[in-house]
């Protein structure tokens, strides 16, 4: 097989950049990527022999850890009845009535195939029941390539939105509002100045495509009174906390119910899907009994649902959600150990199984905070630990991930690793 360097050549022949997904292509880091010749548990082999810890985890979805059997089986049984349908089948009903069951936010739920689908049409569905067309979103809070939502703040409390992608009209742009998160005086001034003219407001209530930062106390409840007095709808997009943080997602531990949820990653076993749900009322506004158009050809895929509902029970089963708790708290004290011995003041923040180690003294609580990060420094760490034998993600700016395959001596393998990456 040819090795990642001839590979990578070829790709960018291709492929624009080399790669399907540009962080993939190791910008954040400096270098070329390795090309994975196969994964299992909580590792990776690359086809230049190299074995590595994965705390990537395909960015989340590897909860069970890579190509876990009871996920394998459950796609080759599906597969013997038939790949794909286009027509209603009996896993759909199954799906969506453990999403339901699950979580406290789900009345109806409608299957989609990618959680970037599933934020795309939460949007359009608030703006359908509302009347409304400006929405709002939060610096640092990444929810897919949309183009309502592909929009990054300027300097201020509070900016209209300017693209932050080339092919996004600026005036579709200029219908989002992006603020600071965890800024309660950003809030209220933008509910005070545009409250009567937003359908909805939509975040990752622990954001996770910025490293990870966690609400201030109160932040989440402030936002929810703020809507709901304000005929605003609020949208969990959960793709990544979804079933990774609790059983019925954030919203369960954190005891706040939105108006609709994105889904994805975990609910599609490693296959490609997404969901998006919420209360009746607002759901029944989709077609075919409402006004609001939304399909897909590939929703429902009865090979991804079978791999999802796999995973789902298997974690139920298992308890996994306390393991991951247990897994996390370990690794946590592995790597504030390796601080502690190279005397770095770095910020490590840790919430369940997802985890980010900021290159910065100090708090890190919004993307303003995470930029102030030593990215060079970063990129030392991230390619020390790679050449011992464990990957991250490569680029500061990305949380990372535990599985239940990680083991005891994995996570002090680690540790060990890590603070020798620091002392580089």
């Amino acid at each position: 097989m040819p090795d990642s360097s001839t590979l990578f050549a070829e790709a960018r022949r291709l492929i624009p950049g080399g790669v399907n997904s540009p962080v993939r292509a190791f910008r954040g880091v400096g270098g070329d990527p390795f090309f994975v010749a196969r994964a299992e548990g909580c590792r990776l082999w690359d086809v230049d022999g190299n074995e590595y810890i994965d705390y990537v985890g395909t960015w989340g979805p590897a909860i069970l850890g890579h190509a876990p059997s009871i996920v394998q089986t459950a796609i080759q049984d599906a597969a013997t009845r038939g790949v794909s349908y286009g027509t209603p089948h009996p896993v759909e009903i199954e799906m969506a009535r453990t999403l339901v069951d699950w979580v406290p936010s789900l009345e109806k739920v409608r299957m989609v195939n990618s959680g970037t689908e599933a934020t795309m049409s939460c949007i359009r569905l608030a703006r359908g029941c509302t009347g409304r067309e400006r929405i709002l979103k939060f610096e640092g809070c990444y929810h897919g390539h949309v183009d309502s939502l592909l929009v990054k703040a300027g300097s201020g409390a509070l900016t209209h939105g300017q693209p932050d992608s080339a092919g996004v009209p600026a005036a579709l742009a200029a219908l989002t509002l992006t603020i600071p998160f965890n800024d309660t005086d950003a809030l209220h001034s933008c509910f005070a100045e545009h409250g009567r003219e937003l359908a909805a407001v939509i975040l990752e209530p622990v954001p996770a495509n910025a490293g990870l930062y966690l609400p201030k106390p109160g932040y989440l409840e402030l936002l929810q009174k703020l809507c709901k007095d304000h005929g605003v709808l609020l949208i969990f997009d959960e793709v990544m906390t979804g079933f990774r943080l609790a059983k019925g997602g954030y919203q369960e531990r954190c005891g706040i119910t939105p108006d609709l949820t994105a889904l994805g990653k975990v609910i599609g076993g490693g296959l490609p899907v997404g969901a998006f749900g919420g209360r009746a009322e607002l759901m029944d506004m989709l077609s075919p009994e409402g006004p609001v158009y939304q399909a897909g050809t590939l929703s429902g895929n009865p090979l991804a649902l079978a791999a999802g509902l796999a995973q789902l029970r298997e974690l139920e089963r298992v308890d996994g959600w306390k393991q991951l708790e247990e897994k996390g708290a370990q690794f946590e004290e592995g790597v504030r150990h390796a601080l502690r011995k190279t005397g770095k003041d770095y910020v490590f923040q840790r919430i369940g199984s997802m985890f980010c180690l900021y290159f910065t003294p100090g708090p890190v609580w919004n993307l303003a905070d995470a930029q102030r990060s030593d990215r060079e420094a970063f990129g030392r760490f991230f390619h020390a630990c790679r050449r011992s034998g464990v990957y991250f993600a490569p680029s500061q700016f990305e949380a990372g991930f535990l599985c239940l395959a990680h083991s005891e001596a994995d996570l002090a393998k680690t540790g060990e690793i890590a603070a020798t990456a620091l002392s580089a």
